[in-house]
C-alpha cells in the first residue's frame, strides 16, 4: 500500500471517515494509526511534503547531504515514510479555510463535519465523520523596535530555509531571544558554516527561582542530556550574552546592528541578519473559528483549545492533537496523535478497535497503555522548561511606543495603549479603532501581543482579556474559488437577491 497523492480538490472524495488537518508529527501518526485500523482517511497539508515544521522536507533530503540538521530531525523520516506507505489519501499544497462542526443534514442522517479546502486554484467542501486538528504550533511574536526591517526574521523562518533548501544566512548573524529552539538553531547554523556574531539570551533571570521546584523532574526527563550538550556546544563556539533586558534593531533600509541592554550596560553589535525567537504557542485559529472553546494556559503564557487527555474538544467530532492542544514537543505530539486517533475512532465506532480489554470510552487498554507511558515520559520536565523560558514581560507586551505590533496594518504599541486607555472592552472591539488584526495574516502575528498589551494596561491576566474571535475564511481564499463552488438556491438568493430560476 502507498498513500494516494491528491493534487486537485475534484479528486478528493465527498466524505471521509477521518480528516486530519496538518502533516506534522501528530497528524502523520494519527493518520497512520487510523489507516492501519481500516478507516478512510485524508490528510490535508499546506506544505508540499509531509513533516510539518519540525520535520519539514524530511522525505526529500538525506543525512549525508544535510548532516547539520542533526539526528533528532532525521528521526522523523521513519514516521513520514510509514505514513506514505499507508492507505491514506494525502493532499499536499492544500489549505483548509473553514471548518463547521458535525451536524445532521436531515433527521436520521449521520452528523458530518464540513471542511472548506482550497488546492490548485479550486475550492470545495468535503465531509467527515471525525476531524483531527493537527495544526501544530506557531512562533510567539517578538515585537521589538526595528523587527520589520529587511534582514530580520524569526528563528522558525530561518529553519524553513535551512531544512527546505539548505539556505544559510550570509554575513554577520545575531540570534536573539530565549528557549531551547534558539540554541538548536544556533547549533545547526554553526554546523552549516554560518558566521554567528552573537546569541543574545533574553531569558528572564527572575524565572530561575520559580523554575527550581520543577528541576528534579526535568533531570529525569529525556531532554536533559541533549539540552546540556546543546548549550555547551553553542557556548564554546559563539559569544553568548545572558540577561538581555531590551533589544532594538537599527539600520537604514535593512538591519545593520542590534542595540541591547544588560543591567545598566548598553551595547551595540553589528549584524547583517537578525533571528528572533521567544518560544512557540499553539495554533488556535482553525479551532477557534470552528467554535471550539479556547482557554488561557498560564504556565505556557498562551491560549489553547480546551481538550481532554485524548484530544476531545468541546465540540463533538472535532479532536485536537499535538502542539495545537498545548506545547509538548515533537515526540509527545507523535504519541498524542496516535492516542487521539484511537480515541476518535472508538468514540465514532469506526475501524478495528483492537482485541484487547476495553476501558472507559471503548478504548483498547492494550493499544493505549504503552502510549500513555510514553506520553508521560515525553511530558516529564515540561513544567521546568515552560517556567524557566517564560518570556520577560517587556518582550511579551512591548512598552516602546514606536514598536510595530500589527505588521499588516503597521499599528504601533503606543497607539494600542492609547486605545486601550479609552476603555475598549476587548481585542475584537479594538479592531474597529485601529484595524489591528484585520490584515492578510488575520491576526496570527499580533493576536497574542494585543492580548498581552491589554492585560498589561489593565493589570489583569490575558485570561480576562481573551483573544481575537477568528472566523472563516481562516486563511485567504480567492473570491473566484468561492463563486465557482456549487451553492444552494437559498445561498444564491441571500447574496444576489434573486432566486436561481429568476435569472439575472
Amino acid at each position: 500500500m502507498t498513500a494516494r497523492i491528491i493534487d486537485r480538490t475534484d479528486r478528493m472524495a465527498d466524505a471521509y471517515d477521518l480528516v486530519v488537518i496538518g502533516a506534522g508529527p501528530a497528524g502523520l501518526a494519527a493518520a497512520t494509526e487510523a489507516s492501519r485500523r481500516g478507516v478512510k482517511v485524508i490528510v490535508i497539508d499546506e506544505n508540499p511534503a509531509p513533516g510539518g515544521q519540525i520535520y519539514r522536507s524530511v522525505t526529500r533530503g538525506n543525512p549525508d547531504a544535510m548532516p547539520f540538521l542533526g539526528p533528532d530531525y532525521w528521526s522523523g523520516k521513519p514516521l513520514a515514510d510509514a505514513f506514505l506507505a499507508s492507505a491514506s489519501d494525502y493532499a499536499p499544497g492544500a489549505t483548509v479555510w473553514s471548518l463547521e462542526p458535525a451536524t445532521a443534514a436531515a433527521e436520521g442522517a449521520p452528523a458530518l463535519a464540513r471542511i472548506g479546502v482550497s488546492q490548485a486554484g479550486a475550492a470545495r467542501i468535503i465531509n467527515a465523520t471525525v476531524v483531527i486538528l493537527a495544526t501544530g504550533a506557531m512562533e510567539r511574536p517578538m515585537p521589538v523596535p526595528g523587527w520589520t526591517l529587511p534582514g530580520v526574521m524569526t528563528a522558525g523562518a530561518a529553519q524553513i530555509a535551512l531544512k527546505s533548501a539548505a539556505i544559510v544566512p550570509s554575513g554577520r548573524v545575531v540570534l536573539a531571544g530565549c528557549g531551547p529552539l534558539i540554541y538548536l538553531l544556533a547549533a545547526q547554523l554553526i554546523e552549516a558554516g554560518a558566521e554567528i556574531a552573537a546569541l543574545l539570551d533574553t531569558t528572564d533571570r527572575r524565572r530561575y527561582l520559580p523554575a527550581l521546584p520543577y528541576l528534579p523532574d526535568f533531570m529525569r526527563s529525556p531532554y536533559v542530556a541533549k539540552g546540556l550538550s546543546l548549550l555547551l556546544k553553542v557556548r564554546r563556539a559563539v559569544k553568548v550574552v545572558s540577561g538581555v533586558e531590551t533589544l532594538r534593531i537599527e539600520g537604514e533600509g535593512t538591519a545593520q546592528a542590534v542595540a541591547f541592554r544588560t543591567g545598566n550596560t548598553e551595547r551595540t553589535i553589528a549584524a547583517d541578519c537578525v533571528l528572533l525567537h521567544q518560544g512557540v504557542v499553539p495554533n488556535v485559529n482553525l479551532a477557534s473559528a470552528a467554535g471550539c472553546a479556547i482557554a488561557w494556559n498560564e504556565r505556557q503564557r498562551a491560549f489553547q483549545p480546551v481538550a481532554d487527555a485524548h484530544g476531545r474538544s468541546s465540540l463533538p467530532g472535532i479532536y485536537i492533537a499535538g502542539d495545537g492542544a498545548g506545547i509538548g514537543g515533537a515526540k509527545h505530539a507523535e504519541v498524542a496523535g496516535r492516542l487521539t486517533a484511537i480515541a476518535a475512532l472508538a468514540d465514532a465506532g469506526l475501524g478495528d478497535t483492537g482485541v484487547g480489554e476495553l476501558g472507559p470510552g471503548g478504548l483498547d487498554r492494550r493499544a493505549t497503555a504503552e502510549l500513555e507511558r510514553q506520553r508521560r515520559r515525553f511530558l516529564r520536565g515540561r513544567a521546568f522548561l515552560d517556567t524557566l523560558y517564560t518570556p520577560a514581560p517587556g518582550f511579551r507586551a512591548p512598552r516602546a511606543p514606536e514598536t510595530i505590533v500589527c505588521r499588516c496594518e503597521e499599528v504601533r504599541a503606543g497607539a494600542l495603549r492609547e486605545i486601550v486607555a479609552l476603555g475598549v472592552p476587548g481585542p475584537n472591539q479594538l479592531k474597529t479603532f485601529v484595524r489591528c488584526g484585520m490584515g492578510p495574516c488575520q491576526g496570527r502575528m499580533c493576536a497574542l501581543t494585543v492580548s498581552e498589551i491589554m492585560a498589561d494596561e489593565r493589570g489583569v491576566s490575558p485570561a480576562d482579556i481573551g483573544i481575537y474571535r477568528f472566523r472563516a475564511p481562516v486563511k485567504p481564499v480567492r473570491l473566484s474559488e468561492i463563486a465557482a463552488m456549487p451553492h444552494t438556491p437559498s445561498a444564491v438568493l441571500a447574496v444576489t437577491g434573486h432566486a436561481p430560476e429568476d435569472g439575472p
